[in-house]
């Protein structure tokens, strides 16, 4: 009697590992996990927001997200139009541009207070499209380009392409708009790019041109 209990035991044993096998082949033929790999964890789902500078004031063409706790019906995605305002259902035009996020958030709240109890809206900025500068003139690739952080006139040169062959590197000049009135700021390439007059090298503003003759 306990030879065969020995013998009842051994063949257990030796049974666990085939038996163990067979069960991890049979999870990965039915795609489920194997006895002996960890299920894989999915992946959460990547931020689509964009990230928004200092200072960031919403403008036409930004792609804005407007989010209402417990109500989809009055939340979505929102171009800013031409004229700077949003349009959102069961609310009027809404003005946006020249606002920041938050200031906008207020703003949607007290127009959600007429249709909704304790409104509780969020804004989050998807896609900004409002904060442009333009390059035009002797480099590779002229056009405009979108500020989506602080940027330099050595930097926007650089995402142009540089300079073509003829371009006259000590005579650009940055077109910008100061209270109202139209100024001037030279650029000497050379200069910078020999640590000289550094301070030449300022940081762009939505709506500068800088023209490279």
């Amino acid at each position: 009697m306990q030879r065969l209990a020995i013998a009842a035991v051994v063949f257990v044993l030796a049974a666990s590992p085939v038996l163990s096998a067979e069960a991890s082949a049979e999870a990965a033929a039915q795609g489920g996990p194997s006895a002996s790999t960890p299920a894989a964890r999915p992946r959460g789902a990547e931020s689509t927001l964009a990230a928004t500078p200092g200072g960031y004031i919403i403008g036409p063409e930004d792609v804005l997200t407007i989010m209402f706790w417990k109500d989809k019906d009055m939340s979505g995605d929102v171009i800013v139009r031409p004229d700077g305002k949003i349009s959102t259902p069961l609310l009027n035009d809404i003005q946006a541009a020249g606002l920041t996020p938050e200031e906008l958030r207020v703003r949607i709240n007290q127009e959600a207070a007429n249709f909704l109890e304790d409104p509780n809206a969020t804004v989050l900025v998807k896609q900004i499209n409002s904060r442009k500068v333009f390059i035009t003139g002797e480099v590779e690739k002229p056009g405009v380009y979108t500020l989506t952080g602080p940027m330099t006139v050595l930097q926007l040169i650089a995402n142009a392409g540089g300079f073509k062959e003829y371009a006259k590197r000590d005579a650009v000049v940055i077109m910008r708009s100061d209270a109202g009135r139209q100024v001037q700021l030279p650029f000497d390439y050379t200069e910078v790019l020999h640590g000289k007059k550094l301070q030449q090298n300022v940081e762009l503003k939505p709506g500068d041109t800088v023209v490279v003759p």
